[in-house]
């Protein structure tokens, strides 16, 4: 059974890499930020009691259903809203946000040595951008099976797929990555 400092410490350990998680799927901060802090309560909530050791797959199958909620959610509000376009008032949402933000770049790096320092944030932001344009299952089990470090079996839980497809998914993920980091003159 977690202890409440366990739980504490492994919800801060995974809230920037869930979070971009869910900026990739979403692609809007705001929405993204709602599906973390709710998984981040289903989690608390319904598994206090579970092994830390079990923690990071519960949290991760969790992440993903509440984004396929999300976007369930949204189809059904779309398909309401253009119904009930005429009574609602139009509203613009603020899609000028930057996901790339959350990049990390060492910035001591920075000062002692500028030009290696430019040449990998321009390749980890060419990085980001390549991920993004992923189909959403082929984006999910290359960000578990190499972001979050889980080997097939755990991916394929969290996914609620079969081994073998988590293997096609992160296979032509890789092929699509590489070949669009080779289009933009990132040699592997």
């Amino acid at each position: 059974m977690a202890s409440r400092k366990e739980m504490a410490d492994f919800l801060q350990s995974v809230e920037r890499r869930a979070f971009k998680q869910a900026l990739y799927a979403v692609r809007n901060d705001e929405n993204a930020l709602d599906i973390v802090q709710d998984s981040m309560m289903k989690l608390a909530d319904r598994y206090a009691h579970a092994p830390a050791a079990e923690l990071p797959l519960i949290f991760q199958r969790i992440l993903q259903n509440t984004i396929r909620d999300h976007f369930r959610r949204a189809k059904v509000r779309q398909f309401f809203g253009t119904l009930l376009s005429s009574l609602l008032p139009t509203r613009e949402e603020d899609e000028s946000a930057d996901p790339l933000e959350t990049l990390n770049i060492a910035a001591d790096e920075a000062s002692s040595n500028p030009e290696k320092w430019y040449a990998r944030k321009e390749v980890a932001q060419l990085i980001d951008g390549a991920v993004q344009l992923l189909p959403n299952r082929q984006r999910e089990a290359f960000l578990l099976r190499y972001w979050e470090g889980l080997d097939v079996a755990e991916t394929a839980r969290v996914m609620g797929c079969s081994e073998g497809s988590v293997k096609t998914h992160c296979s032509r993920a890789t092929h699509t990555l590489a070949a669009i980091l080779q289009q933009k003159g990132v040699v592997l």
